[in-house]
Formats: structure tokens, C-alpha cells, sequence
């Protein structure tokens, strides 16, 4: 599992211009099934997404597609986490 922070940078400014290509990028994220979770950090301090179902490498592939990511709009840290205890709901994420 991935934990995915997208955190405004220098570019920030072209946020606006480039929305919609961002939630399209989100929305193939989430039609592929490796995003589960995307919401904003706040206050206003960029994104978050929490992904599954990819390695590492895959995954930064992905946050290199994001048009924020392109644009520096936002600066991504990608964390990997190994999940030891989840809620019954969640028990797919321990793998």
C-alpha cells in the first residue's frame, strides 16, 4: 500500500489550468483500482492518495503522469507502507 502526498510547490499558480487533467488522471487511478482514497491535505497544502494493487516502481510512474506532478504544481512523496493491522474492511490491504 501506498500513502501518496501531493504537496503544493513552486508552480502552484497553474493549479486552475490544470484541474481538469488532474481529476482525469485521478479518475484513470480509480477506474485501474490502484487508487483507493484522494482527498486535500489542509490547510490548502496540496493532495493525498492512498493506492494499492501496484509495486513501487509502477506507482511512481503514475505520480510522474499526474499533470501537477509534470507542472511542479505539487512535489510527491510516495511512502510505502506494510499495513499489520486493519479494520475487517480493509483486511485486502495486508498482503
Amino acid at each position: 500500500m501506498f500513502i501518496i502526498f501531493l504537496r503544493f510547490s513552486t508552480n502552484r499558480a497553474k493549479a486552475g489550468e490544470l484541474m481538469a487533467a488532474h481529476n482525469a488522471w485521478l479518475q484513470q487511478g480509480f477506474e485501474r483500482g490502484l487508487f483507493l482514497v484522494a482527498g486535500s491535505l489542509q490547510p490548502q497544502a496540496g493532495g493525498m492518495i492512498l493506492a494499492h494493487g501496484a509495486d513501487h516502481a509502477e506507482i511512481k510512474a503514475i505520480v510522474e503522469q499526474d499533470p501537477f506532478v509534470a507542472e511542479a504544481v505539487v512535489d510527491a512523496e510516495i511512502h510505502e507502507v506494510q499495513p499489520g493491522r486493519t479494520d475487517e474492511r480493509l483486511a485486502f490491504l495486508k498482503g
